[in-house]
């Protein structure tokens, strides 16, 4: 049986590594991801549940459950606009399907897996987060190599110059407000041309920038430390709370 739900676990591992992998590599290039590729996974983690409800059983059907609780929630977020993209959220639906329980593959992951877990999924998102948290700290280590401190600027993004801003994936960390340059958290238009243009205008050439960084890649991140280390939050409650 433990062998069984060990070979079934390292399916879904190969199969999310492969398709978030790519999708975060098509992600950065383009900042587009295929619906194949959430199509794929969803069939293949539907097919896997079969296949375990057939070989060895669920334990708790709470986890099965929480599938559409977990796309539902998704969905909420992606309409409310906090957080995702729509393929971000798709990919989270389609690993809700894949991965619905803590997954254990012989002695993985690391930390020891409590009677009680949280699903699949869930740890998959909060993992994600977790770990695009350390995104602003990176940014602000870049910074202070580079001797460009300005909060919270320093933490959100880095200095590019206005020409170079025109062809790279970034929104700008400025705007112009009564002929004065002042900080904006987020464009007010996510068509950035006309930020541009009153740059140019105002004879500005450097500016504070931010990256559209794609949340596939910490995603992918999560998914992957789900495997291998387990409940990043969990583990952190239960050793610093």
């Amino acid at each position: 049986m433990e062998n069984i739900g060990s070979l079934l676990d390292a399916t879904r591992l190969i199969l999310g590594i492969i398709l978030l992998g790519y999708a975060s590599y098509s992600d950065i290039k383009t900042r587009r991801a295929a619906n194949y590729l959430w199509v794929i996974m969803g069939v293949g983690g539907v097919i896997l549940l079969l296949l375990q409800y057939i070989l060895i059983g669920f334990d708790n059907l709470f986890y099965i459950l929480f599938i559409p609780l977990m796309i539902g929630f998704i969905y909420l977020l992606f309409q409310l606009r906090l957080v995702f993209g729509g393929a971000d959220a798709k990919a989270l639906m389609a690993l809700a399907i894949l991965v619905p329980l803590q997954p254990m593959i012989y002695h993985l992951p690391i930390w020891d897996v409590a009677t009680f877990t949280f699903p699949g999924s869930w740890i998959i998102f909060s993992n994600s987060v977790i770990l695009f948290l350390f995104i602003p700290l990176s940014l602000f280590v870049y910074n202070l190599i580079k001797r460009n401190i300005a909060f919270p600027q320093a933490f959100l993004g880095y200095q590019m110059s206005v020409e170079e801003a025109k062809t790279k994936f970034v929104w700008p960390l400025e705007k112009i407000l009564d002929g004065k340059r002042v900080f904006s958290y987020r464009p007010s238009t996510f068509e950035i041309e006309k930020d541009i243009k009153l740059f140019e205008k105002e004879g500005i050439k450097k500016i504070w920038v931010t990256p559209k960084i794609p949340f596939m890649i910490p995603l992918l991140a999560g998914f992957i430390a789900t495997f291998l280390l387990g409940d990043i939050l969990t583990q952190i409650i239960h050793n610093f709370i």
